[in-house]
């Protein structure tokens, strides 16, 4: 016993207490790479370094000389409702100018890139293809490639890293799905340039690309979020349920926006959809004004629930079967379909489909989603081999 605890001393159970060290926190590496450069960040709230100092003044503060902060949905700062519109401005705190890309203003145009020689991309994925932020680094990407500028990720783990769900059928391409990829990737912002880049998605196989990478960390270890990544995800049970519930937004279902417990509880007026109840208010920091304000909402509390290990379709299927209003549960646009990433989701929803038969039916693209993630992985995972 005694010879084991020296051994332990000795050589320490590493892989067990090592600190997961992100790509933001190497700063020594960053202002290598960007010395003599004018840089541009791609930032938001989540993107500070492991003391919970933001890159913008950590780098700022050794003497990187930044022109320009790009800002992705909800903001440089994060506090932007969903669907709401980024402004351009200056930051208060750094004095540099920021650039809204959402909105009107996904892509970095060449007159904003015309003094840029870098751009770095750090903010924080939960690991879902309708995440807008993997749309904001394909397109800014797109940019870079484009007008000559070097592209550096800042690799964070994947808190929801799990490979599952539909495929995108391209032909419903939007913001809320750019690329195709199943509902859950499965990859590190990272491993995803390097797919984009690799496979040439968006003219984008010539970019100077540079990932910092995450130390570590591998596939299937868990890893918690310290900051929300979006004002409707507060803590890790919402970011586990949000692939599955987020399907709920081309519905006429509430995703529990304008309560503090978003992406946790499901409902709407209708007393068939459940016991459990919540009223949706304006509250500041979440939703100003979420779906059903002030109103009464039946439905399922799932904040008890085990986390799902991937996508489920259960919560959509049985909210569909109780609802008592069919023929308008779904919106009526194709939001549904953008989100779904499937044109068939729907209908076989409607026609009672079980999740086992729908999901039999996305497997095959599904498994050939997998073997070309294996090409691009930065880091181990012998899950889906």
């Amino acid at each position: 016993m005694k010879r084991y605890i020296l051994l332990l001393i000795i050589f320490p159970l590493i892989s067990i207490s090592a600190k997961v060290k992100c790509g933001a926190d190497k700063i020594d590496e960053i202002l290598n790479i960007c010395k003599d450069k004018n840089i541009a960040l791609i930032v938001n709230q989540t993107s500070v370094t492991e003391n919970g100092t933001h890159l913008v003044d950590t780098l700022k503060a050794r003497g990187a000389n930044i022109k320009t902060i790009f800002a992705p949905e909800h903001g440089f700062r994060g506090n932007a409702d969903a669907g709401e519109s980024v402004k351009d401005g200056i930051d208060t705190k750094s004095g540099v100018k920021i650039v809204s890309l959402y909105g009107k203003n996904k892509k970095p145009t060449q007159e904003q890139l015309q003094d840029i020689d870098i751009l770095i991309f750090d903010i924080q994925d939960v690991g879902a293809r309708f995440y807008t932020y993997i749309s904001t680094m394909y397109y800014a990407m797109q940019a870079a490639a484009e007008y000559g500028k070097e592209f550096v990720v800042l690799d964070r783990p994947n808190p929801n890293d799990y490979v599952d769900g539909a495929v995108l059928d391209m032909k419903l391409k939007s913001f809320v799905g750019t690329l195709p990829l199943p509902i859950m990737h499965g990859l590190t912002v990272g491993e995803l340039a390097q797919m984009i880049k690799g496979e040439n998605w968006g003219n984008t196989q010539n970019l100077v690309l540079n990932v910092i990478k995450v130390e570590n960390w591998k596939h299937g270890e868990p890893y918690e979020l310290k900051i929300k990544p979006s004002p409707n995800l507060p803590n890790t049970k919402s970011i586990m349920l949000y692939p599955s519930l987020c399907l709920f937004e081309g519905s006429t279902i509430s995703v529990g926006r304008g309560t503090y417990s978003p992406f946790q509880i499901v409902g709407a007026p209708d007393k068939n959809l459940g016991d459990f109840t919540f009223t949706p208010k304006a509250i500041e920091g979440f939703d100003k004004n979420p779906m059903y304000k002030d109103r009464v909402c039946y439905g399922i509390d799932l904040r008890g629930e085990d986390n799902p290990c991937g996508f489920t379709l259960k919560y959509l299927i049985k909210m569909y079967k109780n609802s008592t209003n069919k023929e308008k549960f779904f919106n009526a646009n194709n939001f549904f379909e953008k989100l779904a990433g499937d044109a068939q989701l729907r209908t076989d929803i409607i026609n009672g489909k079980s999740e086992e038969e729908i999901k039999a039916r996305w497997k095959a693209q599904l498994d050939i989603y997998k073997k070309l993630r294996l090409i691009y992985l930065i880091y181990p995972d012998n899950r889906y081999l």
